[in-house]
């Protein structure tokens, strides 16, 4: 084969190596974890209309539970009524992922977006739906508890198992060198959040809601 030929069609080996190098971090030995947290931070700047509403709409929606459940708990404890512990872990653990995801979402609009549109993609929705929906229902068990818990137990448990086979998807590529520490990181923060945020959150549905009844005429005084 002529030099011409071999540079216009190198062999396989060749091409493997220039395969988005933009997705294959530098080795973790190179930096340390602050630079990579800032330069994973500051991926934000590649961000379209898009990604941006993606990013607001998903991080405001954690944000909104973290004040939901922040605001109901102090709303009632202005005035007199008294929680079980557990409850006040519910917007603990809600913090812990709204922060996480924060994070974590800035490289899935970005160096990892083309990776997570395919199979992943597909996990991150369904955990969002089984994560979501559990914490639907959840409310709706104050009301309807035996007809309720159930699926809110079913849909609690799958967005567990989903959120472990999408760590499975991340591991992957972390073991092939196409993720960092940083997005590492980031899931453990939204696996810690979610595990104290349900956890807490059944916990206190089998304790009857200690402490809603009171609080919910000073909530909704009409």
């Amino acid at each position: 084969m002529s030099s011409s030929q071999l540079a216009s069609n190198p062999p396989a080996a060749a091409r493997v190596s220039v395969v988005r190098p933009d997705h294959r971090p530098s080795p973790p030995e190179r930096r340390n974890f602050a630079r990579e947290l800032a330069i994973y931070v500051g991926r934000i700047r590649e961000f379209d209309r898009v990604d941006w509403a993606v990013y607001l709409a998903w991080v405001g929606l954690m944000s909104g539970l973290v004040f939901a459940t922040f605001g109901f708990l102090l709303v009632g404890h202005l005035h007199g009524v008294r929680y079980p512990a557990e409850a006040w872990l519910l917007p603990v653990g809600a913090t812990i992922f709204a922060i996480s995801i924060a994070v974590d979402t800035i490289g899935h609009r970005t160096i990892y977006k083309e990776e997570i549109s395919r199979a992943e993609g597909l996990v991150h929705h369904i955990t969002i739906f089984s994560g979501i929906s559990s914490c639907v229902l959840l409310c709706l068990a104050y009301s309807y508890p035996r007809s309720v818990w159930v699926p809110a137990l079913v849909l609690t448990l799958l967005s567990f198992l989903y959120s472990l086979i999408d760590e499975a998807f991340h591991w992957r590529r972390y073991v092939q060198q196409f993720s960092d520490r940083v997005e590492m990181w980031s899931h453990v923060g939204i696996l810690t959040g979610h595990s104290i945020l349900m956890t807490a959150w059944w916990w206190w549905f089998y304790d009857g809601y200690a402490g809603v009844k009171e609080t919910l005429p000073h909530v909704f005084p009409w």
